[in-house]
């Protein structure tokens, strides 16, 4: 019974794989199009990267690195106090997971709403 049980999840997990494949849609357009499509994405870029202006103070330029490397140390603190040395390294890898989840998927979450 566990070998069929075993051979049962594998097929679903495969297929539940796979299943990303099936959604991908035929290539619209031509060569040209892709091209001319590249060509305005890298105009884009262009034009992002010579609007930033370099005056931008150092908390500005790794705002991302700073909250992660702050939740680090605060979680790391939390861990130390419950639980020593093991609870440090515990803290701090909960405290680098909870604030890079914050930071790339959570925080300004309205304002790049309304950039579009």
């Amino acid at each position: 019974m566990k070998k069929i049980f075993g051979l049962v999840m594998s097929i679903v997990l495969l297929a539940g794989a796979a299943l990303p494949a099936l959604a991908q849609t035929a290539r619209r357009g031509t060569y040209a199009s892709s091209a001319a499509q590249q060509r305005a994405y890298e105009r884009r870029q262009r034009e992002y990267y010579n609007d930033r202006s370099d005056d931008r103070s150092v908390f500005e330029k790794h705002r991302d690195k700073l909250t992660v490397a702050g939740g680090t140390a605060a979680g790391a603190a939390v861990g130390a106090v419950a639980g020593g040395k093991k609870g440090a390294v515990i803290g701090a890898l909960v405290g680098a997971g909870a604030s890079a989840l914050y930071t790339y998927k959570l925080r300004d979450k309205d304002e790049d709403r309304w950039r579009r």
